[in-house]
C-alpha cells in the first residue's frame, strides 16, 4: 500500500428524511441512501453497521466545534437500497439532505 494514498473507511451516505406516512411522520427512524447500495440485497451487509452524523456547532465544547450523533442501521426500506436507521437522539431536520458516514464496524463476516 501506499504511504501517501488516503483511505477512507467509511461509506458516504445521504438523509432523505424521516420514516412517514400520507399523515404522519416518525421522527425516530430516519431514511438513508448509502453510496452504491442498490437493492434490498445489498442492505443486508450493512444492517447493524454504525452511522455517525457529524455537523459543526458555534460553541467549543471538549475543545471542538464539532459534534456527532451515533446510530446504526436497522433494516432496508422499499426496493431500491435505501436503510431505515434510528440514531440516540433523533436527527434535526437541518440534516435532511446532508451527509452521514457509514462505519464498516461492528464486522459479520
Amino acid at each position: 500500500m501506499v504511504a501517501d494514498s488516503h483511505v477512507r473507511l467509511y461509506v458516504r451516505g445521504l438523509v432523505l428524511g424521516y420514516k412517514r406516512a400520507r399523515t404522519n411522520q416518525y421522527e425516530h427512524t430516519s431514511l438513508i441512501q448509502l453510496e452504491n447500495v442498490n437493492s434490498k440485497e445489498d442492505v443486508s451487509f450493512y444492517q447493524g453497521k454504525r452511522l455517525a452524523y457529524v455537523y459543526k456547532a458555534k460553541t467549543l465544547k471538549k475543545g471542538s466545534k464539532y459534534r456527532c450523533i451515533w446510530g446504526k442501521v436497522t433494516r432496508p426500506h422499499g426496493n431500491s437500497g435505501v436503510v431505515r436507521a434510528k440514531f440516540r437522539k433523533n436527527l434535526p431536520p437541518k440534516s435532511i439532505g446532508s451527509k452521514v458516514r457509514c462505519m464498516l464496524y461492528p464486522s459479520n463476516i
